[in-house]
């Protein structure tokens, strides 16, 4: 799971499986796209929740299957 910031004054904290985002927008918030059509708009940058779930399929090995 990877954890994320909800957009607003309250910044809750929460976490994202990220085997369901479908996609994720930066505009200039960025926004989660789950596969669900759900969308999430959270205070991290693009590069920021790229780079935790690049280190959370690392931390379950999910790259030794796509090399």
């Amino acid at each position: 799971m990877v954890k994320v910031t909800m957009m607003g004054k309250y910044g809750r904290e929460f976490y994202v499986n990220p085997h369901q985002i479908e996609y994720i927008e930066n505009n200039p918030d960025t926004t989660i796209v789950m596969l669900s059509g759900k969308k999430l708009v959270v205070q991290e940058e693009y590069s920021v929740v790229f780079d935790r779930i690049v280190e959370y399929r690392r931390l379950i090995g999910a790259f030794k299957n796509e090399e």
